[in-house]
């Protein structure tokens, strides 16, 4: 059924709000961003159909299988510590998250809203369009007080920077994506209410709020991380960071800024060539190209340098294998690949899991779209362990007070949803 809303930002509050009452939902929000690859407005999954929950080791395998037997549309994640499925590595820090590393599923109620044209798929739609309409006003929760930590104290991580550039000193690696983990515990949140915080504070084109029963992701990513338009295959790895500006004068100076940066240039570069290499595993031969370099992009919270890497998908190679053969995305992980994974898990001092990896959507026309996990919240409300991860890349120029600071204003967002 096709309707079209006097109000689609009234009409999408109100859809998610209903969604969110089931057990599992998947929200997923351009922000009026629009570009080239750009589907929907928004699409809204609720209610379980058929679903799969995997672990590390045969999972993308159980995913492809169930893919085949369920053609249609689907919304899901892929966790981070899949990598130890694909390449030999490791996760062996900490977990207290404790979500599954794949979860996908097929939804009872699918709404698509481009502009103020609402597509609902359902049974009885009418029925559906209905009880959305008749939402009434969330009675909020209210913010209880969440004491936020860190894992790493500001000089252990200055230390911590040092060491990794010994390592690349040495050539161990070029560049790699370093992450610290700021949590609580005994958080008592409304994920909701604090995901829509986070969606007016820092609204990005790849923003999520999906819930799996007591576990909760709340996204606010402006990255996309492998999309799927026909035969294309679209990779918009993110590297370059730097702080909007008080007055307009001092906005143009910090895009100027960025556009120059030596290591912001670099660490941008190398993941594009990282990424470009990661493509030609699904590619037909000869096919792989940087639709755009170094590509300054504004966002409320930040400037974003944002390079596009695309190729044509090799015939005989399915939607989760093209995942799989990208998968994580370098502008995650660093590179050489293995060796930046293998040094992040000595580094880091708890297991990234969601964070990192990609939250998005299989369509019945064969596409697909799938963000990176960044600038996002983790939370199980069951044991009310609450998470969030910020990071940077580390490369030969690094300034460790410098990295430290960009992730601080990475996590700034999050912080000011939770009341910080």
């Amino acid at each position: 059924m096709i309707i079209q809303v006097e109000d689609p930002q009234k009409f999408k509050a109100k859809a998610l709000q209903w969604a969110s009452a089931f057990d599992v939902c998947c929200y997923l929000d351009s922000n009026n961003f629009t570009d080239p690859y750009t589907k929907f407005d928004a699409l809204i999954a609720a209610g379980v159909k058929a679903d799969i929950t995997a672990g590390t080791g045969t999972a993308f395998n159980e995913l492809e299988e169930f893919r085949v037997r369920h053609p249609g549309w689907m919304t899901g994640f892929f966790s981070y510590d899949l990598k130890n499925e694909i390449e030999n590595v490791t996760s062996g820090n900490r977990d207290q998250l404790q979500f599954p590393d794949l979860y996908f599923f097929v939804p009872q109620f699918l709404i698509v809203i481009r502009g103020s044209r609402v597509e609902i798929h359902a049974d009885e739609p009418q029925v559906v369009f209905d009880a959305i309409e008749q939402q009434g006003h969330r009675a909020s929760n209210g913010m209880h007080a969440v004491n936020i930590r860190s894992r790493l104290s500001k000089n252990a991580y200055l230390a911590a920077i040092e060491k990794i550039k010994d390592h690349i000193n040495r050539g161990d690696i070029y560049v790699t994506n370093f992450c610290q983990e700021f949590f609580a515990e005994n958080a008592a949140i409304d994920p909701l209410e604090v995901y829509l915080k986070l969606n007016e504070i820092s609204p990005n084109p790849f923003s999520a709020f999906f819930k799996l029963k007591d576990k909760y992701v709340l996204c606010a990513t402006p990255e996309r991380f492998l999309a799927r338009r026909g035969n294309k295959l679209i990779s918009q790895p993110i590297k370059g960071t730097a702080g909007r500006g008080d007055t307009l004068a001092e906005d143009e100076q910090n895009i100027q800024a960025l556009r120059s940066h030596t290591k912001e240039l670099q660490e941008n570069v190398m993941i594009v060539d990282l990424v470009r290499n990661d493509l030609t595993r699904s590619a037909k031969p000869g096919t792989v190209k940087t639709e755009e370099l170094y590509g300054i992009y504004s966002f409320r919270q930040v400037h974003q340098m944002i390079s596009t890497v695309v190729c044509e998908l090799e015939e005989g190679i399915n939607s989760v294998q093209a995942i799989k053969n990208t998968f994580p995305m370098g502008s995650m992980t660093g590179a050489p690949k293995i060796s930046a994974m293998q040094l992040m898990e000595t580094y880091e001092q708890s297991r990234r899991g969601v964070y990192s990896g990609a939250i998005g959507y299989f369509a019945p026309d064969g596409d697909f779209d799938f963000n990176v996990v960044i600038r996002t919240l983790l939370y199980n409300a069951e044991n009310k362990y609450l998470s969030f991860h910020a990071g940077s890349a580390i490369t030969y120029h690094a300034d460790a007070a410098r990295e430290y600071e960009e992730c601080l204003l990475k996590a700034q967002a999050i912080r000011e949803a939770l009341g910080q």
